[in-house]
């Protein structure tokens, strides 16, 4: 009796067991895609604000999929001098755990809404202090430091590490991203070589100093008297006597193109194009923020190929 219902009783517990690793087998291999998808998907993109989509691109450049970018001035038809930050601005920067500002004076709402926000852990890049640059003796920062591209190299290795502190295991793929893109800013500085051994020298006007970072790279001379620029920039009168002086530019070979800045454009500035254009004096057009479908490198490229048809009139 005794040995029988051990026999029993040990049979039961073995049929008993073999039914729970066979359920749990089937049901391992039914949860199993599922569970290796939940545990494969990837993390959140990484919030990112730029104060324009100069910056946003270059961020997207590097973070790919990664970053998720809110880039504050978008218009190229907008002064963003004279831009006024939402509540929406406010609210995205209080979620950004990378933000991008030019700095220098440009873009101060970024810094004061910053502040507002509550957000005091997001990593602020300011691109002027990437740049290095200061203002010279007695003058003023040319704070338009996306028209310098060794800035933008420095920059980009700037944006892979702060994505690196965000999200560590793609920091590879940031160094990688960030190296192809300097890759493409030599191709543009070779560019601008061929033009400063070509055309070293010749004398240019511009509207504001916006594009000077570019026309200094290439070689060329600014003719503008600097009263002309700085108060276009500052949204100031320009004074009888300095309008008539920048006129005088475009008359007897004293220029031979003008820089002209749409995105401040004016009655006065208007007068400018137009007595260049009245002297066959071509004018190359150029703009603070992306134009729309464009992505920087390609931006760039396109600014620095009308400079030189210019010159090559």
């Amino acid at each position: 009796m005794r040995v029988s219902s051990a026999r029993g009783a040990g049979a039961l517990a073995g049929v008993t067991m073999a039914l729970i690793v066979a359920w749990c087998t089937s049901a391992g291999a039914h949860a199993g895609p599922a569970a290796e998808g939940w545990r494969a998907a990837p993390p959140a993109p990484i919030p990112v604000v730029a104060s324009t989509n100069v910056y946003g691109d270059i961020v997207e450049r590097i973070g790919g999929d990664r970053v998720d970018v809110v880039s504050v001035i978008t218009d190229p038809a907008q002064d963003p001098h004279s831009y006024e930050a939402s509540t929406r601005t406010q609210l995205e920067l209080s979620k950004a755990k990378v933000v991008v500002e030019n700095g220098g004076g440009y873009d101060d709402f970024m810094d004061r809404m910053l502040r507002s926000s509550g957000n005091s852990s997001a990593d602020v890049i300011n691109v002027v202090g990437v740049s290095g640059k200061v203002a010279p003796a007695g003058g003023e920062l040319n704070e338009h430091v996306w028209y310098d591209f060794p800035t933008m190299g420095r920059l980009a290795d700037r944006i892979a590490a702060a994505l690196t502190r965000s999200e560590p295991a793609d920091a590879g793929t940031f160094r990688e991203r960030a190296k192809e893109f300097k890759g493409e800013l030599a191709s543009l500085r070779a560019r601008t070589d061929r033009i400063k051994e070509e055309h070293g020298g010749t004398p240019v006007a511009v509207t504001e100093p916006v594009p000077l970072y570019l026309t200094e790279a290439c070689g060329l001379v600014n003719r503008t008297p600097s009263a002309f620029s700085q108060a276009v920039e500052e949204g100031q009168e320009v004074s009888p006597r300095t309008l008539h002086d920048t006129l005088a530019l475009f008359t007897g070979g004293k220029v031979q193109a003008l820089v002209y800045n749409e995105q401040t454009a004016g009655p006065q500035t208007e007068k400018v194009k137009q007595a260049a254009e009245h002297n066959h004096i071509p004018v190359v057009s150029v703009t603070e923020t992306l134009p729309a479908g464009r992505h920087y490198t390609g931006w760039m490229t396109a600014n620095v190929d009308a400079l030189q048809n210019a010159l090559s009139r």
